[in-house]
């Protein structure tokens, strides 16, 4: 059997996949290397969701700790490395089991749906060329997973796009694409919107009110 053919072999659930790294992970949890030592040859989707899932959370702690891993391993998706690589720190990093069997319990009870939808079809959005654009969306919403409080929306982006990937189903990966794409630019908006009108307001003072400037000048 050949690797792309094994590669495309969607029969197996990656929830399957999910449940197994539960079961072998001991009562102290298992280290992020040794969930890596569980995948399959879709590693690179399978880590990404396994990070994602995680930071679904409004505000979770160390939720930008995760989002570093996701965003290595989305930039090596877009520059076409075939096996995933994280620093030895990372690989370390130990996850509890009450952690991972809730992950399990999660996908099994909120995300079976998917496996019952996601299929190969769109491929261009799902592999070559297309993977790699969704890779570079990925990256970009990996950063502001890690700004304060903004985890939730570009998780759900990223939820759906690793699950593209790993189905090969580009309808996944354009829907998270446009989830991605819409947080990035509501941020970009709120952030200008905040420049813009802190300049203005500076401007403001120094003409109504230059004792008030001068004050806070100093």
């Amino acid at each position: 059997m050949s690797a792309d053919t094994v590669r495309d072999d969607l029969s197996r659930s990656f929830i399957g996949v999910l449940q197994r790294i539960d079961s072998a992970a001991g009562a102290d949890g298992l280290s992020i290397g040794g969930i890596a030592d569980q995948l399959d040859e879709r590693a690179f989707g399978l880590l990404i969701l396994l990070l994602t899932l995680p930071c679904l959370v409004p505000g979770l702690p160390g939720a930008q700790i995760i989002a570093i891993g996701i965003f290595l391993l989305a930039a090596q998706v877009l520059i076409g490395r075939s096996e995933p690589w994280l620093p030895g720190w990372f690989m370390r990093m130990r996850v509890k089991k009450s952690w991972i069997s809730t992950i399990a319990g999660f996908a099994d009870k909120r995300l079976r749906w998917t496996e019952r939808f996601a299929r190969p079809r769109w491929r261009f959005f799902a592999a070559g060329f297309g993977e790699k654009i969704a890779a570079l969306i990925m990256a970009l919403a990996a950063i502001t997973v890690m700004l304060p409080i903004t985890n939730t929306v570009p998780s759900v982006a990223l939820t759906l796009m690793s699950i593209g990937l790993i189905q090969r189903d580009g309808v996944f990966t354009v829907l998270g694409s446009l989830v991605a794409l819409g947080w990035l630019t509501l941020l970009g908006v709120l952030i200008t919107g905040l420049v813009v009108g802190a300049g203005f307001a500076v401007d403001l003072l120094s003409q109504h009110a230059p004792w008030l400037a001068d004050l806070f000048g100093r």
